[in-house]
């Protein structure tokens, strides 16, 4: 009901000036409200029985139906109604994306909580939510690299695959950078979009693949894709899988962190991006953040407006106020009028 009365507007508000004249009718009943009986003068009352009965006292009610049914007339004229607005966004120049994870044994690596691999899921699924305009794909690489999803507008298609993500030694370990990015291109060149965007994670330096990571980057300068790259990972040591137990469980120690920054910013550069530094899980989030304001889509909005008019259940009431005031004025009180 308080909703209801919420979405309600009133598109002549100028006919509420008369409920002034409300107050005036009621000082003018008062006042003259003794005069509507007739009245006989007489010197002595003696031998009159006086007897006070139920309907003059209940004589006010034919003014108060007549005024509550003024009240609701001026409501109607004032025309209520109730607006339901809907909107509709679609995208203009949308902005074609692909995130190239790179899902080596290292990142695996403990100082991101929980590691790095849970902690770049988390942050990748919160980045395709706030992309409702854009398509964005998927390419997962270590020693090599695949697609796991193509570009597509479906989001819930991409978190699902974000959240699949596994290290089960199902690919080649290692860290091959460049195809990874190769693939990435791959999924990209063909793309008709206004702006075509990599964004290419790594947590290591490129040791394997048979293509090179400048031969990749060539490769997206040609196809005007930008690629902003992020290397993730504390400054120092970590905690990393540097084995596997004879019972399957991995063994942990702490190692150098190595990243091949230098790569990475002259990937960035020579494409038109930025090259970022995650060094815990609050930063990584932030880079998302600030790449999600970097890369904004052109929209437009539709607005959808329904009115739905209110007067008529208030003429109703109204109409049924005065026709009950006529009928008791000439009926129940028509000795009294």
């Amino acid at each position: 009901m308080v909703d209801f009365f919420k979405n309600i507007t009133f598109d002549n508000p100028e006919w509420f000036w008369l409920f002034l004249l409300l107050p005036g009718l009621g000082v003018w009943y008062v006042l003259t409200r003794h005069k509507e009986t007739a009245s006989v003068k007489i010197s002595n009352l003696q031998g009159f029985k006086i007897e006070q009965g139920l309907l003059p006292k209940l004589k006010p009610l034919l003014f108060v139906l007549k005024m509550a049914g003024l009240a609701l007339l001026i409501l109607a004229m004032a025309r209520p109604r109730t607006m339901e607005t809907s909107r509709k966004v679609t995208s203009k120049d949308g902005i074609d994306i692909v995130m190239a994870m790179d899902v080596s044994g290292s990142m695996l690596a403990r100082d991101l909580k929980p590691d790095r691999l849970e902690a770049l899921k988390d942050v990748a699924t919160d980045f395709v939510k706030e992309r409702p305009n854009d398509r964005i794909g998927l390419v997962i690489y270590a020693g090599e690299s695949y697609t796991k999803t193509p570009v597509t507008s479906d989001r819930k298609i991409v978190m699902d695959a974000i959240h699949s993500i596994q290290y089960d030694g199902s690919i080649e370990d290692g860290t091959a950078i460049g195809m990874g990015l190769a693939t990435a291109v791959n999924r990209l060149k063909d793309s008709k979009a206004k702006s075509k965007v990599v964004i290419l994670l790594t947590d290591g330096v490129n040791n394997t693949g048979q293509i090179d990571p400048h031969t990749a980057t060539d490769l997206a300068l040609k196809y005007k894709l930008k690629v902003y790259t992020i290397g993730i990972g504390t400054n120092g040591m970590a905690m990393s899988p540097v084995a596997i137990l004879p019972n399957g469980q991995l063994h942990f120690e702490r190692v150098p962190v190595e990243i091949d920054e230098e790569l990475l910013k002259e990937i960035a550069q020579k494409t038109g991006g930025r090259y970022f530094r995650a060094t815990d899980r609050e930063k990584l989030k932030n880079i998302y953040e600030e790449i999600n304001q970097l890369e904004t889509s052109e929209i437009e909005e539709y607005v959808y407006t329904d009115f739905t008019e209110e007067y008529r259940p208030l003429l109703m009431i109204a109409g049924i106020l005065f026709l009950l005031e006529f009928a008791m004025r000439y009926t129940l009180f028509r000795s009294f009028v």
